[in-house]
């Protein structure tokens, strides 16, 4: 995490960002990313999301940011059309259930009436569209080489230590659930 101050002429400013560096054994190049956060939580949690990625192995976004079921097995990794058409499938399913009322029903069609129905969907669709375009010129050959996953024998193994902090601070966790990470974090520092 980096921090820094300084002093213009509204009064003294503190910003952060978070930088990342790696080394890049085949050339032996050294390189970093550094990229601005909101503030120290933010950057932290930024980390925390990259550490969880790494010590869980989530290889899909449905195991961590999917909570209403809204991604089928064959859609793409985005929100977009195919979004809007498994939400109206849950609700519909949701209802014949029982789960949901007529009330609820009427409430989803009237507020993605007020909303354009599907046409942010379509929007979407397209600025990915977009973006992927843009993305497939400005990648070099020789960073999509290096972008692709290492077999399994070459992944880093935890060391001892990490592996005993990670069970301190499971245990901290199930001992105070609504504990802030900073406290948690602080308890299980050397």
């Amino acid at each position: 995490m980096i921090e820094t101050r300084g002093v213009t002429q509204y009064g003294v400013q503190t910003q952060f960002a978070m930088g990342v560096g790696f080394h890049h054994a085949q050339s032996a190049q050294d390189y970093t990313l550094e990229f601005v956060t909101s503030g120290l939580g933010m950057g932290i949690g930024n980390w925390e999301a990259i550490r969880a990625y790494m010590d869980y192995e989530v290889h899909s976004l449905k195991d961590i940011q999917d909570p209403f079921d809204l991604q089928g097995p064959n859609d793409p990794p985005h929100e977009g059309l195919h979004t809007f058409h498994n939400a109206r499938e849950r609700m519909r399913r949701r209802y014949r259930e029982g789960e949901v009322g007529k009330w609820y029903v009427l409430g989803w069609y009237f507020y993605h009436l007020c909303t354009l129905w599907t046409l942010p969907f379509h929007l979407t669709e397209w600025d990915i569209g977009r973006v992927k375009r843009m993305h497939q010129r400005n990648v070099p050959d020789a960073m999509r080489a290096w972008s692709e996953p290492l077999p399994s024998e070459q992944w880093a193994k935890p060391s001892a230590e990490l592996v005993r902090q990670r069970e301190l601070l499971e245990n901290l966790r199930h001992r105070n659930p609504q504990g802030s990470i900073f406290s948690l974090m602080a308890v299980t520092a050397p």
